[in-house]
């Protein structure tokens, strides 16, 4: 095939236009990536210098006391009240286990206070009611707290949308 001598000329001319503008697309990446590096080194020191102080005074001032106040009372909790709770379970459980003893039983029968004694039951009492209905109310709190876990929630995912060959823009630009 042969081209004339101006469409040769006029292929050199745009083949030179065409080897410029790669140059000159090579050296605006080549900016831009020098600037992209500057605006992240920028942005550690931003964060060493600014952010970090920050977020250090915000916990020093706001979450630490927090913490600690509920750390002093869990100690309070632990060091008193169940300690407390404790004997004072103790001292009704020991009460009642003194009030069955056949011994008691007659001393009072003696002296006519059989009305203050406590009555044999035969079945479960308050206490096995309370402790199935806090049993109960546990498992339901897990169950609960498993099927929040494991529901599909479709506010919370969004599904990938699939790429059709159709609708791709890889053969298409706007230069």
């Amino acid at each position: 095939m042969g081209l004339s001598r101006k469409r040769k000329k006029e292929l050199k001319r745009l083949r030179a236009s065409v080897e410029q503008l790669w140059g000159n697309q090579q050296d605006v990446l080549g900016h831009a990536n020098h600037v992209a590096r500057e605006a992240g080194r920028q942005v550690g020191y931003l964060t060493r210098e600014e952010v970090t102080p920050r977020v250090r005074d915000g916990y020093s001032h706001y979450v630490q006391p927090g913490v600690d106040t509920a750390r002093g009372l869990v100690k309070n909790a632990s060091d008193g009240v169940v300690p407390a709770l404790g004997n004072a379970l103790g001292a009704v459980l020991s009460i009642g286990d003194v009030a069955k003893d056949a011994r008691v039983r007659a001393a009072v029968k003696r002296i006519g206070a059989e009305k203050y004694l406590p009555k044999q039951s035969s079945g479960p009492g308050v206490g096995t009611y309370i402790a199935i209905t806090a049993g109960v109310l546990a498992a339901a709190g897990v169950a609960y707290a498993v099927w929040q876990t494991f529901r599909a929630d479709d506010e919370l995912w969004i599904a990938d949308e699939p790429v059709s060959p159709t609708t791709s823009t890889a053969g298409t630009s706007s230069i």
